[in-house]
């Protein structure tokens, strides 16, 4: 199906709520805003939306669909209908609704599938994910100062933590410029509406508190500009990853200020009797507010108490974002459908999962395994934020050592790899513990993983402090993404390290998610090209470059073995085999020159006990090396060493 087709069948859907003459509609809104037949599962929710509609009948206008039941909630503006579409043909249907003597029937479209849910491919260890937030990287032409219907906002880009203006259109006109730069995989931070007010110098720019999960925030563009986004990055040869947040959603969504049951949030006993919002937009709480304690080993730790699972699970990750209840089966299911409407009216090919371990795990088991099921090629990637890797490889997929059970998750991030990294860059690898010997025992408890390749590194990203810092220190950058791009990992790189951007949150969050140089109008230079670039930002970006250009498709790092030896004189060593062929990446973990001594790396240079070539190329600077000889090695100098 044609984008152009699409839009207007979503158009159609929503005319069609307004059908019965010029009294006040029962219906005003019906989630999802239309659906899919040939799913696996037959059975769909509509969430439906209208003043009175709980005690509305309804009527379904098609033999091939069934009206399984109505789940009447305790506000009288919901109503939830359960429809079995199994053998429904793709098309209009009719739905009919009366309360007391008003009746209204709505035209709801079913649309055929443009493709089979094996035959989306998801994202794989073969990948790079380039993370951005759309606020902050570009602005596409004809972007709107002020978008009508919205609560007050500013853009500003002198406020670090107000919105700057990028959007969506921004993006897809740099689309030639991720292909320079030879990452495969966009991540965007979320695009779906916020619409929270501004709180002085404070907003939610960074588009982790829904208002609306069926509806791109109208300050990116909409939803057929994300559909055209996605498509014309495929036609790039590039996938994109949505950001998704299941845990909880803005205090602006509907469902805070009408809970549609009372028990659709965790702990909304405070937000009773209380003005949601004061006269200047302020959250206020009381005795009965939980807070979450942000501590997330409770949900796995065999002896946690109650009431640390209780403050980690059920407690709100900020007053004005309410925690969503994934106990109750109406929410989760609400869930799980939205994550397939996007896959399926989108096409994006991957979901990253905010939050991860905040939210119920038995509710997110359930999603995972649908999406699975349906999809057996795609991926998902949880947050994970502890940093151990025991802790991360218990919810991985089939894990043999979760006290949870099977979470279902394939990927998840490599929080021990950050946490590692980010002491190591700063200390002189010893003979014991320090520096680079964080990272060889990172990837000691590999073991403990189903699959370390959908395990998803990174050297920083949107919520800690950029890996430079308040520096622009290249040389410990370029050892660290020398690291990255060749273990057995999904590396993950985050907008303009490529540029040595930098950064930390001692301030604001803002702070490290600093606009991308020229991708606004009016700019004094633009690093989209080589002239805008500094000669440093240049150096940087050639030398990754190279490095991106040549992981694609490599089959030694997407399939090749790994081993690694313990820092010896500083010096840490992985090398990964395939075949014939095999990757050496050599990082000095120290502030002086070192020496790597080739005798004892000799199994990675002979076969069989024979000789083959000791040649080899630097794959980022293209130098030759000699390993029948010691090589000496520069200060913090990475070198990844292709044989010839």
């Amino acid at each position: 199906m044609n984008m152009k087709k699409l839009v207007a069948i979503i158009a159609l859907t929503i005319m069609a709520l307004n059908v019965s003459g010029a009294r006040p509609q029962l219906v005003s809104r019906i989630d999802p805003t239309n659906w899919y037949v040939g799913l696996k599962d037959a059975s769909l929710q509509l969430m439906v939306y209208g003043r009175g509609i709980r005690d509305a009948e309804v009527t379904v206008g098609r033999t091939d669909v069934t009206l399984d039941s109505l789940v009447r909630m305790d506000s009288p503006n919901y109503l939830l209908v359960y429809l079995s579409i199994g053998n429904a043909a793709p098309g209009e249907l009719p739905l009919t609704f009366r309360v007391g003597g008003r009746r209204q029937t709505v035209t709801y479209q079913l649309l055929q599938r443009e493709k089979a849910g094996a035959a989306r491919e998801g994202f794989t260890n073969a990948d790079v994910l380039y993370m951005l937030m759309p606020d902050r990287f570009a602005q596409g032409a004809n972007h709107p100062s002020q978008v009508k219907g919205m609560n007050a906002y500013k853009e500003d880009r002198t406020a670090p933590s107000l919105r700057h203006g990028g959007d969506l259109e921004g993006i897809r006109q740099h689309l030639d410029y991720f292909n320079e730069l030879g990452v495969t995989a966009l991540w965007l931070t979320p695009v779906l509406e916020n619409n929270s007010p501004d709180d002085g110098a404070f907003s939610t720019y960074h588009g982790y508190a829904t208002t609306d999960y069926y509806r791109v925030d109208p300050r990116f563009g909409s939803n057929a500009d994300y559909r055209r986004l996605v498509d014309e990055a495929h036609a790039h040869g590039l996938k994109v990853v949505m950001d998704m947040i299941f845990n909880h959603c803005g205090f602006e969504h509907p469902w805070v200020s009408d809970l549609p049951s009372h028990d659709w949030l965790n702990r909304p006993e405070w937000l009773m009797g209380h003005d949601r919002r004061d006269a200047k937009g302020q959250v206020h709480t009381t005795d009965t507010y939980l807070q979450t304690s942000y501590k997330l080993t409770p949900v796995m730790d065999p002896y946690a108490s109650e009431v640390d699972k209780a403050e980690t699970v059920d407690g709100w990750f900020v007053p004005t974002m309410p925690d969503l209840n994934h106990r109750n089966q109406h929410v989760m299911t609400y869930l799980i459908q939205n994550s397939i409407w996007w896959i399926e009216t989108i096409g994006i090919d991957g979901i990253r999962m905010d939050t991860y371990p905040y939210a119920d795990a038995d509710g997110m088991a359930r999603w995972m395994r649908t999406l699975d099921s349906e999809y057996p090629n795609f991926n998902v990637v949880g947050e994970t934020w502890v940093t151990e890797p025991p802790y991360t490889a218990a919810w991985q997929k089939g894990s043999r050592i979760s006290p949870i059970g099977n979470s279902y998750l394939k990927t998840v991030m490599d929080f021990s790899f950050f946490d590692k990294l980010s002491k190591a860059k700063n200390e002189e690898t010893d003979g014991w513990f320090d520096g680079y010997n964080r990272l060889y025992n990172n990837f000691v408890y590999d073991y403990l993983y189903e699959d370390p390749t959908s395990v998803m590194a990174f050297v920083d990203n949107h919520d800690t402090d950029r890996f430079l810092g308040n520096t622009k220190d290249a040389p410990r950058l370029k050892q660290a993404l020398a690291l990255l791009l060749t273990v057995r990992r999904i590396p993950q790189l985050y907008y303009g390290t490529e540029i040595l951007m930098n950064g930390t949150k001692e301030v604001t969050d803002g702070n490290v998610r600093q606009d991308f140089p020229g991708g606004f109008a009016g700019d004094e230079r633009s690093a989209f090209s080589a002239s805008g670039r500094t000669a440093e930002e240049q150096d940087m970006f050639q030398w990754l470059s190279r490095l991106l250009q040549w992981r694609r498709g490599n089959e030694t790092i997407i399939r090749g073995y790994m081993t690694q030896f313990t820092p010896w004189k500083g010096v840490y060593v992985v090398a990964r085999r395939w075949h014939r062929n095999t990757v050496i990446t050599v990082i000095n973990g120290s502030d002086k020159a070192s020496t790597l001594e080739v005798a004892r790396y000799a199994e990675l240079l002979d076969t069989n006990g024979t000789a083959t070539s000791r040649q080899a190329i630097d794959i980022p600077t293209g130098r030759s090396f000699d390993l029948s000889k010691d090589v000496t090695l520069a200060p913090r100098e990475g070198l990844v060493l292709e044989l010839q």
